[in-house]
């Protein structure tokens, strides 16, 4: 067995996956990563060690025209060459407005969710690499995130459609027999639990996703907007981390490893949080834990308002983690929230006046009124 076969099966034991018995959708870009990825996995199966069923998953993004379609062929006979089913999106929209990487992903993660659900999938693997968690967490360090940000890519996390604001088949242009209204009505069984694992995250590198797929004399695709140095995360890759590696040779290490140990002493804090809420019962009392450590409201009232007392005397680092939680329950994301407005809401709450407000990315604002935070969406930006 190839090194890289037994690393994948060692991750899996890690990860706590199902060996048999199971479906599974692999989002398969082209890539050096997502290949290598396929290559291993259909390589345990050749050994029996997992009796699952992996479907194949493609979005072609329609950005780069003849190029993404190129992608798009390429997984296809990679899915015949090894006789696996398919899944196929397509974008007919070109982004030309608001963030063309998140809107990207986005698009992308509907897909994947729409297809795991419809088809009663465990999870959907992705090929993040040790370099993307590197990236992840200077991209986050850059903009200002807290603890939760700079913990990085989770290797293992539920699945939800409020992680990505579904948008309709129209807005995505979806290859899809029915074509309805909004993606959960597309959706067959979306009440199901599905898993988003990265297997590759805490251990591969790219260079050695490359040579995998060398190894077994595999072509893969290349993406030339990866060179395009007007994207912020092509230029943490190939500026920022060359002249970090003249420091230290395996920086790419280092981050993923500091986004680890930050990710257990968020779950530590989250710990903390829980227990000074339990005692105090006005600020987490109204929130409970779903199976991804995330917390989820009960009524609704408990969600757009916060009580106030006990707030004042948490010590500060619960106090972000309380306001991040419920700030992420009524947004659905922490998506463009940044220290400065933690903090502005943490000056309203230890403010003297009633009535005043803070603003917030995407036109919300929160007010402090009868000894709560209220949380209101005024306007849909554009």
């Amino acid at each position: 067995m190839q090194k890289f076969v037994r690393n994948l099966l060692t991750e899996w034991r890690k990860l706590k996956l199902p060996f048999a018995d199971a479906t599974f959708i692999a989002a398969i870009s082209g890539g050096a990563d997502s290949v290598s990825l396929l290559l291993a996995l259909h390589e345990l199966k050749k050994l029996e060690k997992l009796n699952l069923r992996f479907v194949i998953a493609h979005f072609n993004h329609n950005l780069r025209g003849e190029d993404s379609d190129a992608d798009e062929q390429f997984v296809k006979n990679l899915a015949s060459q090894f006789g696996y089913e398919l899944a196929l999106g397509k974008s007919e929209t070109r982004f030309e407005t608001g963030n063309l990487e998140q809107n990207a992903r986005d698009a992308r993660y509907d897909f994947l969710l729409e297809t795991a659900a419809n088809l009663d999938a465990y999870a959907v693997l992705t090929a993040h690499t040790l370099n993307d968690q590197a990236e992840t967490f200077l991209f986050n360090l850059i903009r200002g995130s807290g603890i939760e940000g700079l913990g990085g890519i989770k290797p293992r996390r539920s699945l939800k459609p409020a992680d990505f604001g579904f948008r309709t088949t129209e807005d995505f242009g979806f290859q899809a027999e029915e074509q309805s209204p909004n993606t959960e009505d597309r959706i067959k069984n979306h009440k199901s639990e599905i898993e988003l694992v990265r297997p590759l995250v805490n251990w591969a590198k790219r260079e050695d996703t490359e040579n995998f797929c060398l190894l077994n004399k595999i072509e893969f695709r290349y993406d030339a907007m990866n060179e395009d140095l007007k994207y912020k995360r092509v230029r943490i890759r190939k500026v920022l981390l060359p002249l970090l590696k003249d420091f230290n040779p395996k920086i790419v290490e280092t981050l993923a490893q500091t986004a680890r140990l930050l990710r257990e002493d968020a779950l530590a804090l989250d710990a903390v949080t829980e227990r000074s809420d339990a005692e105090k019962k006005p600020v987490t009392c109204d929130f409970e834990r779903d199976t991804d450590e995330e917390r989820r409201p009960k009524t609704e009232d408990q969600t757009k308002n916060l009580p106030l007392k006990g707030l004042k005397d948490i010590f500060p680092s619960v106090r972000r983690t309380v306001l991040r939680d419920w700030l992420k329950e009524n947004r659905g994301n922490l998506r463009r929230l940044e220290l400065k407005h933690i903090e502005s809401i943490e000056k309203l709450i230890f403010s003297r006046k009633s009535g005043r407000t803070v603003e917030l990315p995407g036109g919300e604002i929160v007010s402090k009124k009868d000894g709560k935070l209220h949380f209101q969406k005024t306007k849909v930006e554009k």
